[in-house]
């Protein structure tokens, strides 16, 4: 199969306002301008070396010029950098530049939180420290076009035979939770860009942007074995105004899941990407806060298990609406559209309220399964239909919805 080309020329001169229409306003919402990013410059260029430069990357963003970003570079035949977590100010940005490496030491320890229990298995699963943390932090951001390597499968130096993917396999076997580090964990932030960098080997998930208002993700290129379990693409949860533009995102869980608990996840486009394995384009499970206003547009989907889904239960279901969905082009795809009220079968009263959901030009090359499940809505699920082209033996299963073509 000959994939639809993602990538388009841009003409730096030009931008596009994207409209979302609120679902508590006949006005519309704050507008999300579509333009590329531009690299900030340089307070500081750190060279590489072979030595942990956990302190010396972190003094240098402490000390940096406002609106000016410290420089990963490259030393003669030396590319790498290794460090431990690493904060990011306001007003300040790390560029890692060609050919560079920002790899996170393999050691437990140096992520733990002060509990001793990075590394282990509990019911909890939040004793690490993320690698790269934006917290209550403005106008900072992450630039390529190096690489972040999370080395989620390298042996850790202090836990004999033992990776964070393994880790996490045996947490799934063992039915508790890995104490996993986050690649770039953002809270309560604003205006926050990730331009044109590689994100490698998550021990957990890669990307997320908690309780914020606006995210740029532009030509990010996320890389992580399909088998390594939860190591989610981006997730946006409870959140606002996010635009992930011109990426490629190949990983061991969702690609992108959309989530909305303490808050409403709202205002949030999804143009011109490229998907290949991970469990796909998710809202949910938490959906008890509510999502409004997300559109997705042309993006290719490419031995992804999932296409477009929308997933929760009982224990966090709640409204979901307006959600556009447009030019999606899926191969090798085993659920193309999937609609699911009672995911993971918990318990709980929220029920689901999902309307106005709006599917145009959307195919898939390879057979596949459509799973509408509305069995835990409390009315039935509105969609809205149109040139839909999936194969003749495609199957569909359908409960309490209404689907208009």
């Amino acid at each position: 199969m000959k994939l639809k080309a993602i990538y388009r020329t841009l003409i730096p001169s030009v931008f596009t306002c994207i409209n979302l229409l609120s679902p508590t306003s006949s006005l519309f919402a704050k507008d999300l301008v579509l333009q590329e990013p531009t690299t900030p410059n340089s307070c500081d260029v750190l060279m590489a070396n072979n030595t942990d430069a956990t302190q010396t990357i972190q003094q240098a963003l402490n000390h940096c010029e406002k609106g000016k970003a410290v420089y990963l570079a490259p030393n003669g035949e030396q590319h790498l950098f290794t460090s431990g977590p690493l904060f990011i100010p306001s007003d300040r940005s790390l560029v890692i530049q060609s050919g560079v490496t920002l790899k996170a030491i393999n050691r437990a320890a140096s992520f733990d939180k002060g509990k001793e229990t990075c590394g282990t298995l509990d019911h909890h699963g939040s004793g690490c420290q993320p690698f790269v943390t934006f917290d209550h932090v403005k106008h900072s951001g992450l630039y390529g076009p190096g690489t972040i390597d999370g080395q989620g499968g390298i042996p850790l130096t202090d836990i004999p035979s033992t990776t964070w993917w393994s880790l996490a396999t045996d947490a799934k076997q063992a039915k508790l939770k890995q104490n996993n580090p986050r690649l770039i964990q953002m809270n309560h932030s604003q205006d926050i860009t990730l331009y044109n960098i590689h994100l490698i080997n998550s021990p957990n998930f890669h990307v997320v942007f908690k309780e914020s208002d606006g995210l740029t993700a532009w030509g990010v290129n996320i890389k992580t074995p399909e088998n390594a379990r939860n190591t989610d693409g981006i997730d946006p949860g409870s959140s606002k105004n996010v635009i992930v533009a011109y990426s490629q995102i190949s990983t061991g869980d969702d690609n992108v899941a959309i989530k909305a608990n303490t808050a409403p996840a709202e205002n949030m486009l999804f143009i011109h990407n490229y998907f290949g394995t991970g469990h796909g384009m998710s809202i949910g499970s938490e959906t008890n806060g509510g999502v409004f206003n997300i559109r997705v547009d042309d993006l290719t989907m490419d031995h992804t298990t999932n296409g477009l889904r929308i997933k929760s239960d009982q224990s966090a279901a709640g409204e979901v609406a307006n959600i556009s969905y447009n030019h999606v082009h899926m191969h090798d795809v085993k659920y193309p559209i999937v609609i699911d009220t009672v995911y993971e079968k918990k318990s709980g009263y929220d029920q689901a309220y999902w309307h106005d959901l709006n599917y145009h030009d959307i195919s898939s090359d390879t057979p596949g399964k459509v799973i509408i499940n509305g069995v835990n809505a409390r009315t039935p699920i509105e969609m809205n239909m149109s040139a839909i082209q999936f194969t003749p033996d495609t199957t569909w299963n359908v409960i309490n919805a209404n689907i208009v073509k």
